[in-house]
């Protein structure tokens, strides 16, 4: 599969039911070992998962193998689910957890956490800071409580992307009353993954 990380996922470059089975697992090492320069934790219980062609690639050969489907109408209505959330080469797009292990810790850190996804950032070096679109695809928090999954899309303009390109570091945070934290510099195997994500 083509390495270029912005690029929408095709039906026939999924894998049948049965070729998946069998390459499974060395499929799954090389997205997990993927994903580790795609994960940034932000404070102790925040973390954004980067999403690219090959996390949702495999993303969706998992669903088709849990759903048992082989269809070319069910595949492609989680092309339509998934692609979306695989950048456009002037963003970011990331799957936003937060994560309390106590169900009950959870609840009230859901409540006092309204608003949260609207509030992280990401920023090249001295410029201005980028706030993301959240949850473009249906509303996922109340004003009583925000959820423990978003997704976020991040939109650079033409100078972050010059400027991230010629070497500036990459700054990461959240700004909320309740949760205010902040990474700098967001390390370097990261920065060099999310390079990937931009023409």
């Amino acid at each position: 599969m083509e390495e270029l990380t912005m690029r929408k996922i095709s039906r026939h470059e999924l894998y049948t039911l049965e070729h998946y089975d069998r390459i499974r697992a060395d499929f799954r090492r090389r997205v997990m070992a993927h994903k580790k320069n795609r994960r940034l934790p932000v404070g102790p219980h925040a973390t954004l998962y980067f999403e690219d062609t090959l996390t949702m690639h495999y993303q969706v050969q998992e669903m088709l193998r849990a759903e048992r489907i082989f269809d070319a109408r069910g595949i492609q209505d989680e092309l339509d689910a998934y692609n979306p959330l695989i950048p456009d080469g002037t963003n970011w797009k990331a799957t936003f957890m937060i994560e309390f292990d106590d169900p009950d810790e959870r609840r009230l850190q859901l409540a006092r956490l309204v608003g949260i996804e609207n509030r992280v950032w990401m920023k090249a070096d001295n410029q201005d800071c980028v706030f993301p679109i959240a949850d473009e695809d249906l509303e996922r928090a109340t004003e009583e409580k925000t959820s423990s999954v978003h997704f976020l899309r991040f939109d650079l303009d033409d100078e972050m992307i010059r400027v991230l390109k010629g070497g500036a570091p990459m700054a990461a945070g959240i700004d909320h009353p309740a949760y205010c934290y902040t990474v700098d510099p967001v390390p370097e195997d990261i920065r060099l993954s999310l390079l990937n994500d931009l023409d």
